[in-house]
């Protein structure tokens, strides 16, 4: 058993309906159709929703966000319409929500992968594949790949494991056409993002995307992209492969929640315990502070 420790219950705005609480994001509908998506502070690992927040986490994944969706913008839409807050919508909102299209989504977790670490290297370990894709021999922790790789999953409900699938499975359940657009999209956005964050000494080690149709039929970038949420960033100068990499994401929530200092057990049916303040103000220095290398901006 998984999920969210104490689910929240989301704020009722006048003019928009509430269509769902995701492990970060509050989704609501408007009188238009448009979406509108709110991004919490919410920390998840582990397929559990934390009790604890980590200040100023959405706003950093949403400016983040619309930060890489200008960088992509020659080379795929996405799927943002305005930053301006909904009448009557809490000031507290300010910074973290955007109005969308509403898109007709792609279930497939669009996952790149550059180097090899997480699930991949678990699969690597067992067949030295990942996702059906034959790699070299002698590959280890952090090694980077002869080419990025497209290794989808299929989206799992909260609390719920994403699964890792071949891209045959993908055609299979979308179609060839759909399937194609997919694995080209995510290669092409990861290559352009990998290169951009390697100039600034980030290197980005995989990361997932989410697509959707919308009504002319064109395929849309959508969700979050290219956040330490979505993606594992690693500090460059500190690269070594054969062992885990420092990070820039929430890697150290993961760490923390997996020593004795946590006293808790990931394969128990109890909820996390609550992170200390030490590890809330370490986690939010590491999403700013990756904000502020890849952005080139001070965070405020």
């Amino acid at each position: 058993m998984s999920g969210f420790v104490e689910k929240p219950e989301p704020v009722q705005v006048p003019g928009l309906v509430h269509l769902h609480t995701g492990k970060v994001r509050e989704l609501y509908q408007n009188d238009a159709g448009d979406l509108i998506m709110v991004a919490s502070d919410r920390m998840s690992a582990y397929d559990w929703v934390l009790p604890t927040p980590i200040p100023d986490k959405g706003r950093v994944l949403t400016q983040l966000s619309l930060w890489w969706f200008d960088q992509l913008a020659d080379l795929m839409p996405n799927h943002v319409l305005s930053t301006e807050l909904p009448a009557g919508a809490p000031a507290d909102w300010a910074g973290r929500t955007l109005v969308c299209k509403s898109l007709e989504m792609v279930p497939v977790e669009c996952v790149a992968r550059g180097y090899l670490t997480g699930s991949g290297l678990l699969e690597y370990n067992k067949t030295r594949t990942v996702c059906g894709l034959a790699l070299p021999h002698g590959l280890e922790d952090g090694s980077e790949l002869p080419a990025p790789i497209f290794t989808p999953a299929t989206k799992a409900a909260v609390g719920e494991h994403d699964e890792n699938v071949s891209y045959e499975e993908v055609a299979r359940q979308v179609g060839a056409e759909t399937a194609a657009q997919l694995r080209q999209s995510t290669l092409a956005v990861y290559s352009r993002a990998r290169d951009i964050a390697r100039e600034r000494g980030i290197i980005l080690a995989d990361t997932k995307f989410e697509f959707g149709f919308d009504r002319e039929g064109t395929l849309v970038l959508a969700d979050e992209v290219l956040t330490p949420d979505s993606s594992r960033f690693w500090p460059a100068d500190q690269w070594q492969p054969g062992r885990a990499q420092p990070s820039y994401d929430k890697q150290f929530v993961r760490d923390w929640l997996t020593s004795e200092a946590s006293g808790w057990d990931r394969k128990s049916e109890q909820p996390p315990p609550f992170l200390p303040e030490e590890v809330v103000a370490a986690t939010r220095a590491k999403y700013i502070e990756a904000f502020e290398l890849l952005t080139g901006t001070p965070w405020s």
